[in-house]
C-alpha cells in the first residue's frame, strides 16, 4: 500500500467542493469531512482515519506546527477527519470558500439534492458528484489526475461531510 503523507490529508481534503443550494440549504457552523475508498495509480491509500492515526503519532513540535499552519487556512483535524467552520452569512451568499485558494470548481449541473462539478488545482484536476442528503449531510465523489511523487496519476476520492455543531470554537471560517 503506498504511503501518502499525513501533510497532504488536508490538501486532498481540500480539493472537494463542499456547496450548498437554494434547494438543499446547508447548515451553518462546524462541519467534518471525511474520506474513505482512496485510489490513486490503481493502488489504495489509507482512509482519513489511518491519515489521522499517523498524523497523531508525530512528533509533538512537527504536530503542532502543521496544526498552526492549518488554524491559518481555517481548518483544523477533528474526530475522523478535516473540520472546517461556516458562517451563517457565507450560508445565506451560498459563498462558501472551503476548497483550496489555488483552486478552482465549476458546477455543470444540479438539482435539488445532487451537484455535478469539474475542478482545477495545481495538484490536480477532474470531476464529481456532491449528494446533499440533509441539511446536515452530504457525500461527495471525485475523479481526476492529481500529482504524486511519480508523476500525474488517474486517482478517485470518496467523502462523507457531517454538521458537527452550530459552535465552531476558536476555529474561524475561511474567508
Amino acid at each position: 500500500m503506498p504511503k501518502l503523507s499525513v501533510k497532504l490529508l488536508p490538501l486532498c481534503l481540500l480539493a472537494l467542493p463542499f456547496v450548498a443550494s437554494a434547494e438543499q440549504q446547508i447548515q451553518p457552523g462546524l462541519w467534518e469531512i471525511t474520506s474513505n475508498n482512496m485510489q490513486l495509480g490503481g493502488k489504495t491509500l489509507p482512509s482519513s482515519d489511518v491519515m489521522l492515526q499517523q498524523f497523531k503519532s508525530l512528533p509533538q513540535a512537527q504536530r503542532e506546527m502543521m496544526e498552526r499552519a492549518m488554524a491559518k487556512q481555517g481548518i483544523q483535524l477533528g474526530e475522523k477527519g478535516v473540520q472546517y467552520c461556516i458562517s451563517q452569512a457565507q450560508v445565506d451568499a451560498q459563498n462558501i470558500p472551503l476548497q483550496d485558494p489555488n483552486c478552482s470548481q465549476q458546477i455543470t449541473s444540479r438539482d435539488n439534492d445532487r451537484w455535478v462539478f469539474n475542478f482545477t488545482c495545481p495538484q490536480g484536476r477532474g470531476q464529481g458528484e456532491a449528494h446533499f442528503l440533509d441539511d446536515k449531510n452530504f457525500t461527495t465523489q471525485v475523479n481526476g489526475e492529481f500529482d504524486s511523487g511519480a508523476g500525474r496519476q488517474q486517482g478517485s476520492m470518496e467523502s462523507e461531510a457531517r454538521w458537527v455543531s452550530a459552535d465552531c470554537g476558536a476555529l474561524r471560517p475561511r474567508q
